[in-house]
């Protein structure tokens, strides 16, 4: 089977995938806590258990999704149950309003959207071979991007115009165009022996490695403390700019964080274009130096002044790191694992890492901002940034395959 160039029909199915799977994957986000104050009138505690009950279930799914996406053929199956399960979940919140429905509801979608980003991965991986996922990985992140922003425009001014409770209708349409878009997915058009990472050819293997070889990869597991890293240190930037700015204009800080968060997605598309046209040519680590870079200036930036439209500029920055980071994460464990058969177990295991940074970060930034405000939590996020840029420069070598010898041992040895 050919891999160096993917037919265009099956690329363009891909690019749809991407686009109308991105309202779905994360579920309803921000908008669940929306919806909840105003319908339901929820105190914000039990909002926020609810939300940690689901985001504590979607870490701990992430590395058997993983597994399940490593070890089945029914990649195209696995995508159409989860989105109708994601969409499904969340239908059903208008007609429950009892603490247990509701948090089973966001469970069962959290578990359920876990699949998405290892099945994606993978079923591009199949497609295109491990020589055009760079480039493939770009695309699926550009269309990514470009679906989260026109859903969230979209969200909006539905949600402005007939309330908060349109957004699941919205859902369910993206839902039933990513289910069309799946099936125009050919199934023999997947190689399951490339889409888990390994190879075909001379001295190649059939059987994955065993898991202690991925334990015993350095290069892999410091790549995951620097994921863990860039998360505690970016995910509580936009929060804390959001509460800034409701200090400052209540009136203005919706608006302008919704303004924020389309505008940064904007941002991304190019970056994830970039990263997947020239990944290959000028290497990951530059990539890599650059998104990591970006996070400490952010993090010192907003210290500058209170200004809302300066806040919500230096946002925008989230835009290059994020985009950065997101195009280049499958891509270097992909490096890091190929010829081993657990491509998909490793993305996600590195994803529930990453989650984990991520998940603590607010918690953290809210203790500093309490103890000694805002400009000291920005200032401490953008330390922990640092360390994660001077690790990256300093410990993580190149992961391209053609300029670094793999740091796994052959899979044939174990």
């Amino acid at each position: 089977m050919q891999h160096s160039r993917p037919p265009a029909s099956h690329q363009r199915a891909l690019d749809w995938l991407n686009f109308f799977l991105a309202d779905v994957r994360d579920g309803l986000g921000p908008y669940l806590a929306i919806y909840l104050l105003a319908v339901h009138h929820w105190q914000p505690a039990s909002i926020g258990l609810v939300m940690s009950l689901a985001g504590i279930a979607a870490l701990l799914a992430q590395t058997p999704a993983g597994a399940l996406i490593d070890r089945t053929p029914a990649k195209r199956a696995v995508v159409v149950i989860a989105a109708v399960l994601v969409t499904g979940s969340c239908l059903l919140l208008p007609l429950l309003s009892s603490f247990g429905a509701v948090a089973l509801t966001q469970t069962v979608s959290a578990l359920a959207g876990s699949v998405f980003a290892p099945a994606i991965a993978a079923i591009s991986l199949g497609i295109t071979g491990p020589k055009a996922f760079t480039a493939r990985v770009g695309r699926n992140e550009t269309f990514n991007h470009a679906g989260n922003a026109c859903s969230a425009m979209l969200a909006g001014g539905l949600a402005y115009l007939f309330g908060p409770v349109v957004v699941f209708y919205l859902m369910a349409v993206m839902t039933v165009a990513s289910v069309l878009a799946t099936a125009r997915v050919p199934a023999a058009a997947i190689d399951h022996q490339l889409a888990r990472g390994l190879v075909h050819g001379p001295g190649a293997v059939d059987q994955p490695a065993g898991f202690k070889l991925l334990l015993h990869n350095r290069t892999l597991l410091l790549f995951a403390v620097c994921c863990a890293l860039f998360h505690l240190a970016n995910a509580a930037m936009l929060p804390l700019v959001s509460q800034k700015l409701s200090q400052i204009d209540l009136n203005l800080a919706t608006p302008l964080t919704s303004a924020c968060i389309v505008a940064a997605q904007l941002v991304m598309v190019p970056m994830a274009l970039l990263v997947g046209a020239k990944a290959e040519h000028w290497g990951r680590k530059p990539f890599l130096l650059a998104g990591f870079l970006i996070l400490p200036l952010r993090g010192a930036l907003y210290v500058v002044s209170d200004n809302p439209f300066w806040l919500v500029g230096v946002q925008l920055l989230d835009g290059i790191g994020a985009g950065i980071f997101g195009a280049l994460f499958p891509i270097v464990v992909k490096d890091l694992t190929e010829g081993t058969g657990r491509f998909n177990v490793s993305l996600g295991a590195l994803t529930a890492v990453f989650g984990l940074g991520a998940a603590l970060s607010p918690g953290i930034a809210g203790l500093v901002v309490q103890a000694a405000g805002y400009d000291a939590a920005f200032l401490t996020l953008a330390a922990i940034a640092g360390a994660a840029f001077m690790l990256v420069l300093l410990a993580l070598p190149e992961t391209h395959p053609r300029t670094s010898p793999s740091s796994l041992p052959s899979p044939a040895g174990t």
